[in-house]
């Protein structure tokens, strides 16, 4: 399998910026004066699937060799993966297929089938249903997109750490969420080349903290379950490309409650004004648990998504 490179990133962007315009990377004194840091929240929720998934799919589609773009590509997903490949694919008239976990995000699932792909029900949760799609790619031809192992994925998620160090020189830590571990791995990849100093902090559910164990223990460990409010963090098994390199680069992982998550929704609806899904207020739940450590820093806080379905914050607002 190909590296992870900085240079990679950089040829994505050329990819991805003829689709996408840089998502804001907004500053919000009022918020910062409560948490208080410096506290910059970069938008990947304004992208067109509502994550940041999306320059991934872009990237790897604009790279697939011609005659598998005409057999077709399969994927699993928890949503915002699955509809970054559907929407990729739509652009360049390839046949996708996306297997989700039954009780996905209803939502979600309509959307992906919006864009133009095919979608199967499978399994009880995202490694269940990724285990079908061995079956469907050697039925169909098919190809497996791996949501955290294709370079070209990481390569093309990784574009946005670019546009943090385009517009804060100056910071000091980004604060990302970790599910599969490919934005964290595109944000380690960019500090590492542009400034070493500045610090990656990951996040992860206290409810799906496999990364966070296996980092721990400086060892490959599975959990159980990933039963967490946030699609985006709930996976039970780390992925050895990711992992490898959130082992080396990555300063610190924060886990954060079910409770802590949704007061992080709660939270960027009243100091951003933006709806956030709950990885996507992930590194913002972090941020406020994390705050005395960060005092008079420049902090990046990514905003991963925005895919809340509507039960989903009609029960983190009654709760609030």
């Amino acid at each position: 399998m190909k590296s992870i490179t900085f240079h990679g990133i950089i040829a994505a962007r050329k990819v991805v910026s003829r689709f996408f315009k840089s998502t804001p990377l907004t500053h919000y004194p009022e918020l910062s004066e409560k948490l208080g840091f410096q506290a910059y929240i970069k938008h990947e929720n304004h992208l067109p699937t509502g994550s940041f998934k999306v320059r991934g799919g872009i990237n790897f589609m604009s790279n697939l060799p011609t005659e598998q773009k005409k057999q077709g590509v399969v994927t699993a997903t928890r949503g915002n993966h699955g509809q970054s490949i559907a929407y990729a694919a739509a652009q360049f008239g390839v046949k996708a297929t996306i297997v989700v976990p039954h009780g996905n995000n209803p939502e979600k699932n309509s959307a992906m089938q919006a864009f133009g792909a095919e979608l199967i029900e499978h399994g009880n949760d995202f490694d269940e249903a990724r285990e079908l799609c061995d079956t469907l790619q050697t039925e169909r031809g098919l190809y497996y997109v791996h949501p955290c192992m294709e370079p070209a994925l990481i390569h093309g998620v990784g574009t946005y750490s670019l546009e943090i160090f385009e517009s804060l020189p100056n910071v000091h830590t980004i604060i990302v969420p970790i599910g599969g571990g490919s934005g964290v791995c595109g944000a380690i990849t960019v500090a590492k080349a542009i400034n070493p100093n500045v610090k990656i902090i990951g996040v992860q559910a206290e409810n799906a903290p496999a990364i966070y164990r296996s980092w721990k223990a400086g060892e490959h460990i599975e959990t159980d379950s990933c039963r967490t409010i946030a699609d985006g963090l709930a996976t039970r098994v780390p992925f050895p490309t990711p992992f490898s390199i959130i082992k080396e680069g990555i300063h610190d992982i924060v886990t954060v409650s079910e409770e802590e998550i949704r007061s992080g929704i709660r939270s960027a609806l009243r100091w951003t004004h933006n709806l956030a899904e709950g990885a996507g207020a992930a590194a913002l739940a972090a941020a406020f648990k994390r705050a005395d450590t960060l005092a008079g820093q420049n902090i990046v806080i990514v905003m991963s998504g925005g895919n809340l379905d509507m039960e989903t914050l009609k029960e983190v607002l009654t709760d609030s």
